[in-house]
C-alpha cells in the first residue's frame, strides 16, 4: 500500500537518527495529563535504539509564537526516561538547535538518546524555511517521521529536513496509521461503513464527497447534520447550520443515491433553548421549535443508525454524535461507541474529538486502531498525498 522505506529497511548502528516524533501531549501545571502519544511512540524508539542509533528526537507541541517555558518538551524528556529506563539528554533553548545541542549530539554513543526542545520554538519552522531545515539536518546522518498528526503540513521538521537527507524513513506508527487508514478506504471488507459527526460540514467537504465514492453505508450525526437536514426542508431551530453549505448538502445526498450508497441522517433529537448541560430538554421527531437547538442524536436515530451498522465488516468514525464534552449531550456518542466496540469488524477512530470521546468513555481498547493524527486522518480520508510522507524516500 505504501512504497517507503521504513526503519526496517535501513541501517542506524552508529548513525545520528532525528526521528520526528508527535509528542504534542497536553501538560497542565508541567504534568503531562494524557500520554497516549508517547507510550505509541515507543516501539519505534526502542526498535532504533536495540539496532544501535544514536537517537535525536524532535517534536512540536502546542502552538508558541516564540519560547515559551510553559510549552517546553522538559517534561516528555522526563517522562521518556523513566518509561525507558534511561537518561534522555535534553537542553532547553529557545534555538531548539545551537552550538551546545551539536555538541551532545555529537557526543552520543550508539544506544544513547536525546530530545530536543520545541520545534515550534523557531519561527521558520511552520513556513518550512532553509535555515532551520538546515540546523535539523546538520546534526543528523538520517531522518525518521514517525509524526502523523504532522503528516499533513509541511514544516521543517517533517518536510525540510527529509529534502536535505540521503536517508529518510517512516517508523512504526506512521506506518500503522497508514496501513489501517489506507486500507480501510482502499481496499476494504465490506460492507464498508462510514460515521461523520463534528460540528461543521464546511470541514468535511472533501471527504464526504471521497467516501460516497467508496462506502456502502454513509452515517451523518452531530453540528453537520443539521445542515443536512435543513436542506431536506426540516425545521432546525437554532442549531448549528452552515447556509453556504445546504446546496452543496443536497447534491451529496443526490450523489449517495446514484451511487445507490445508503445515507442516514438523524430521525430525532435532543433538543434545549440553552446551551448548557442542566438546561431542560426534550426528544424532538422532525422539525424544531425556532428558540430550539439540537444537541445530541435522539433514541431512534441511535436505533435506526445501530441497526444500519450492525452487520458493517469496516467502520471508519470521524467526529462526535452531539456535544460529548457535556454529560447529558454525550448519549449519542455513547450509544455508537458501545456499539463498534462490539462489532466483528475493523473499527478505526480518526483522532481527533472522536479520539477523545472513545477514549474517555471508555470503549478505547475495544477499537482496532484509534489514529493519532485528526487533521492528518480527514485530509487522508479525503484521498489527499500528506507532504510529511510524500517526503520521505520510496522503497
Amino acid at each position: 500500500m505504501l512504497n517507503k522505506l521504513t526503519i526496517d529497511d535501513i541501517s542506524v548502528k552508529g548513525k545520528k537518527v532525528l526521528l520526528r516524533c508527535d509528542f504534542n501531549v497536553p501538560i497542565v501545571d508541567g504534568k503531562i495529563t494524557d500520554e497516549n502519544r508517547i507510550t505509541e511512540e515507543l516501539p519505534t524508539i526502542k526498535k532504533l535504539l536495540s539496532d544501535g542509533a544514536r537517537l535525536i528526537m524532535c517534536s512540536h507541541l502546542g502552538k508558541p509564537k516564540g519560547y515559551d517555558e510553559s510549552l517546553s518538551l522538559k517534561p516528555v524528556a522526563e517522562r521518556l526516561s523513566e518509561l525507558l529506563s534511561m537518561d534522555i539528554k535534553f537542553i532547553s533553548t529557545p534555538d531548539v538547535v545551537n552550538d551546545e545541542v551539536r555538541a551532545l549530539a555529537e557526543g552520543l554513543k550508539d544506544g544513547e538518546a536525546m530530545l530536543l526542545e520545541n520545534t515550534r520554538f523557531r519561527k521558520e519552522e511552520t513556513k518550512c524555511e532553509e535555515a532551520f531545515s538546515e540546523d535539523l539536518a546538520g546534526i543528523c546522518d538520517i531522518f525518521v517521521n514517525d509524526a502523523f498528526g504532522t503528516a499533513h503540513r509541511a514544516h521543517c521538521s517533517n518536510v525540510g529536513v527529509a529534502k536535505l537527507k540521503d536517508v529518510s524513513a517512516i517508523g512504526y506508527l506512521m506506518e500503522k496509521e497508514v496501513s489501517f487508514l489506507g486500507n480501510a478506504v482502499e481496499d476494504p471488507v465490506r460492507p464498508f461503513a462510514a460515521i461523520l459527526g463534528g460540528s461543521k460540514v464546511s470541514s468535511k467537504i472533501s471527504v464526504i464527497n471521497n467516501l460516497l465514492d467508496k462506502v456502502d453505508l454513509l452515517v451523518i450525526g452531530g453540528g453537520m447534520a443539521y445542515t443536512f437536514l435543513k436542506s431536506c426542508g426540516v425545521k432546525v431551530g437554532k442549531s448549528l447550520v452552515e447556509d453556504e453549505y445546504l446546496e452543496y448538502a443536497g447534491e451529496m445526498l443526490k450523489k449517495a443515491e446514484e451511487k445507490g450508497v445508503k445515507l442516514l441522517l438523524p430521525v430525532d433529537n435532543l433538543a434545549v433553548k440553552e446551551f448548557d448541560n442542566d438546561a431542560p430538554s426534550r426528544i424532538v421527531d422532525g422539525d424544531l421549535m425556532d428558540d430550539e437547538m439540537a444537541v445530541d442524536i435522539g433514541p431512534k436515530t441511535v436505533a435506526l443508525f445501530s441497526e444500519a451498522l450492525k452487520n458493517a465488516k469496516t467502520v471508519v468514525w470521524n467526529g462526535p454524535m452531539g456535544v460529548f464534552e457535556k454529560p447529558n449531550f454525550a448519549k449519542g456518542t455513547y450509544e455508537i461507541a458501545k456499539l463498534l466496540s462490539e462489532l466483528d469488524a475493523t473499527t478505526i477512530i480518526g483522532g481527533g474529538d472522536s479520539a477523545s470521546a472513545v477514549n474517555n468513555l471508555g470503549f478505547g481498547d475495544a477499537m482496532t486502531h484509534i489514529s493519532t493524527g485528526g487533521g492528518a486522518s480527514l485530509e487522508f480520508l479525503e484521498g489527499k498525498e500528506l507532504p510529511g510522507i510524500a517526503a520521505v524516500m520510496d522503497k
